[in-house]
């Protein structure tokens, strides 16, 4: 019988997940767990089969439909999680904290308080593309908040708040919050959503992801037709299938349906790209604010693909370093250096997040983009500025996302804790792009300007850079 990632090692016995509805993989003995199912070959001496596992890390790039596995001895997504909404529901079971109920939105508005989501950045998607899809139709869409490491789903009716809480170390942890009224709510983890919430779409890991669909008019995706999965990397004719979208901007997806499923191209014939609000299309009563904003909408797609990334690197890299380890170990070696397969798997990780992180292949603005809400003020505000008043948080808007284009995630919780051996070497080729020592065509389109820019913005806000920086 084949190996499978439901098998116990060494039988045909299926096992159960360590953690019920958080890991998808086998839970595997510490010399097997090396190398993923899809990878092992049967009754191979352990370091032949991690000589296979690091010669396809370094070769197969990060974007592949495979699953990383989540209880593995150097990851254990399940342990105990360390970000924003585990914070608050300690605090809520504590007292520290408590929610007030609203008659119509439930616990929305004081848990956007507590977790500090702006109201600008609401994004409304009426695509049925969630585990809440019965309840969402165009006429009952569903609202998205964030921030930098959280984000929260709303469904008016909905019997649930969802929630995507970013750790430091982990990654995206998903919860939802009950909205029926009670004296004491509570932030409960939800594993389930792996299903959709882990593959290809967000690099093996658990992860956010944005898509664009061909949308019929009941908010069902054609499936048949495709669709996007969508980042700055996107053209803007690409973008928003599914979704409601107000401000200006060259025409999209947004805002329309199929109306010939023979030929979903034509997708928003006759129909308005450019809405100033969505008072027009339902109930915005029912919702904090009658807009999506656009702006919104490409920095929350910038975000996600960047948290993905982050996530992969740090995974990549305590896999790489335990699998080191127990090789060092077969063969008797100190492991004070690095091995020559564990600096390429670092480097493979690394190098694809730098290159997303500098907007290497940002798809360029055809026409400028403009917002319906303040979010792009609030946005802006929030980061810090070098002494010239300079900030990473700073938007284009014309021809790009950014006016400094590097992404302001690096200043996260989630980049400040990737492993040393990736930090390292982020710094080291980050100083070799700005500074000018790395003209490769990777970076063509970062002019000397943006560079210097950068890092001198780097240089005057962030911490912990290494000494040659300065």
């Amino acid at each position: 019988m084949t190996d499978s990632p439901w098998q116990k090692a060494g039988t045909d016995e299926p096992v159960p997940n360590r953690e019920p509805g958080i890991s998808t993989v086998q839970v595997r003995t510490a010399e097997r767990s090396v190398c993923p199912w899809f990878l092992r070959p049967a009754a191979k001496p352990k370091f032949v089969v991690l000589a296979v596992l690091s010669a396809a890390a370094v070769y197969a790039g990060l974007d592949g439909s495979y699953v990383l596995p989540l209880d593995h001895p150097a990851i254990q997504y399940g342990a105990p999680p360390d970000d924003p909404a585990a914070k608050l529901d300690q605090r809520l079971a504590s007292g520290q904290a408590k929610l007030a109920y609203d008659p119509v939105l439930g616990y929305l508005p004081a848990l956007l308080r507590e977790l500090q989501l702006p109201l600008s950045s609401q994004v409304v998607v009426f695509s049925k593309t969630s585990f809440q899809a019965p309840r969402i139709s165009p006429w009952n869409p569903r609202a998205l908040y964030f921030s930098d490491d959280t984000s929260v789903g709303y469904v008016y009716g909905g019997e649930v708040l969802e929630i995507a809480s970013v750790d430091p170390r982990q990654g995206v942890i998903f919860y939802t919050l009950d909205q029926e009224k009670t004296a004491k709510p509570r932030i409960v983890r939800r594993g389930e959503c792996l299903q959709c919430h882990q593959g290809g779409g967000t690099l093996g890991v658990p992860g956010l992801v944005v898509r664009s669909v061909y949308p019929e008019s009941s908010g069902m995706p054609l499936f048949q037709a495709g669709g996007f999965v969508t980042d700055h990397r996107s053209p803007i004719k690409n973008r928003w299938g599914g979704w409601f979208v107000t401000g200006k901007s060259e025409p999209h997806m947004g805002n329309a349906f199929v109306d010939d499923r023979d030929h979903p191209e034509a997708l928003g014939s006759g129909q308005t790209a450019n809405l100033a609000d969505l008072t027009k299309k339902f109930n915005t009563a029912h919702y904090l604010t009658p807009y999506s904003d656009a702006v919104a909408l490409m920095v929350l797609e910038h975000q996600t693909r960047m948290t993905n990334l982050l996530t992969r690197v740090n995974y990549e890299t305590r896999l790489a370093l335990h699998d080191q380890a127990v090789i060092d170990k077969a063969l008797g070696r100190s492991g004070e250096q690095l091995s020559e397969s564990t600096q390429s798997r670092i480097k493979n990780a690394t190098d694809t997040l730098l290159e997303y992180m500098l907007f290497a292949d940002e798809a360029p603005l055809n026409a400028p983009v403009q917002g319906s809400t303040n979010f792009a003020a609030e946005y802006q505000k929030r980061g810090p500025c070098s002494k010239r008043g300079m900030s990473l948080r700073d938007l284009d808007l014309k021809t790009r996302l950014l006016r400094y284009p590097c992404s302001p995630l690096i200043y996260s919780e989630a980049f400040d804790a990737l492993p040393a051996p990736a930090k390292d070497r982020i710094y080291r080729r980050l100083w070799e792009i700005l500074s000018g020592k790395d003209d490769s065509k990777t970076y063509a389109r970062l002019s000397q300007a943006d560079r210097g820019n950068i890092l001198e913005i780097l240089r005057d806000t962030k911490p912990g850079l290494p000494d040659y920086w300065k």
